[in-house]
């Protein structure tokens, strides 16, 4: 198979990358490198193309030649998006639709987009299920909604086989932790190993479905191939959540150290609780997360540990 990754330089993207290159296929990545790293990826065995989806021209020159295409650039982050509403909506709607319509127009068997759990919002209901209601609450989760309805559209429009998957919380190696708009694992992660207190935006009762990467590439990956996926919109989590004050428990665990968080007021535009209901993904993909939470996380510990300019036991055993 031959392949494009949009986004692969990128946390998830380039992992992506990495196990399609294991699994012997033809990869190409486009990315702009404005949160990608050219360091997350092999370039020898990488075509890589510098370049922004917001081009359809550069969309175009991309998906030439491609079976399929990994659809994960975007502009991530609920605060981001609050802050700058406009860009997200440029990147991750028309540049999504850019990848769409390039896509098509040079044949291409199918289109894997990343779409997010921040789809439902505040909804009521628990656990998340793809028939259920959506109702986002920042500018982001609408752009991934808008992103991921342009799929739909384009598959029963143009035929273009199109399948969006839902990602809750994906969590592991090559995650940004330096970004103000870092995800809570990384942050909590590089925090605490600098010895930090680690910060919680409220009370840490809210609690999220921590979904680790490899089982994402897996459910990505099946994507590509399951008969019976197109045209859907499919959860990809592990069906069990945690709260912000249980992942510091592990984390204090993991690393050995007692960790006292320090508390601020909750974020705007971020839910509460957040589960997701697998059955589709089990049923269409054949996806059952293979790797669990605490392995995950020791595993992104690890990585972490590794990639640190000075790590020190003594700062990570004496975090407050």
């Amino acid at each position: 198979m031959r392949a494009l990754v949009t986004g692969g330089a990128g946390f998830i993207g380039s992992r992506l990358t990495l196990r399609l290159l294991e699994d012997g296929h033809e990869v190409r990545v486009l990315d702009n490198l404005s949160t990608g790293r050219r360091s997350n990826l092999p370039l020898s065995n990488v075509e890589l193309i510098e370049g922004d989806i917001r081009s359809y021209e550069r969309a175009s020159t991309a998906a030439k030649g491609v079976e399929v295409v990994f659809h994960h650039a975007a502009l991530p982050s609920i605060p981001r998006s609050l802050d700058d509403p406009l860009t997200t909506n440029a990147i991750n709607v028309d540049g999504t639709l850019n990848v769409l319509l390039a896509s098509r127009d040079h044949g291409v068997r199918r289109v894997v987009a990343a779409s997010s759990s921040s789809v439902y919002g505040n909804s009521a209901e628990m656990p998340r299920r793809e028939s259920g209601s959506t109702a986002p609450v920042a500018p982001y989760s609408v752009s991934k909604l808008a992103a991921e309805q342009y799929c739909l559209v384009v598959n029963r429009v143009y035929g273009l086989e199109t399948v969006a998957l839902r990602y809750f919380n994906v969590f592991g190696e090559r995650q940004d932790a330096s970004s103000v708009y870092a995800a809570v694992v990384p942050r909590f992660v590089e925090a605490i190993m600098r010895g930090e207190s680690p910060v919680i935006f409220g009370d840490g009762t809210a609690s999220r479905d921590f979904t680790y990467v490899e089982n994402a590439v897996d459910a990505t990956i099946a994507a590509a191939t399951a008969e019976r996926a197109t045209g859907l919109a499919i959860n990809i989590g592990t069906g069990s959540c945690r709260t912000i004050n249980e992942l510091v428990d592990v984390l204090s665990t993991l690393l050995g150290g007692t960790i006292v968080p320090r508390h601020l007021p909750p974020r705007v535009g971020e839910a509460r609780t957040s589960i997701a209901d697998i059955s589709l993904a089990r049923d269409v993909l054949g996806y059952v997360p293979a790797i669990d939470f605490e392995t995950g996380l020791e595993q992104t510990i690890a990585w972490f540990g590794e990639h640190r300019e000075h790590p020190t036991a003594e700062a990570i055993g004496s975090a407050q």
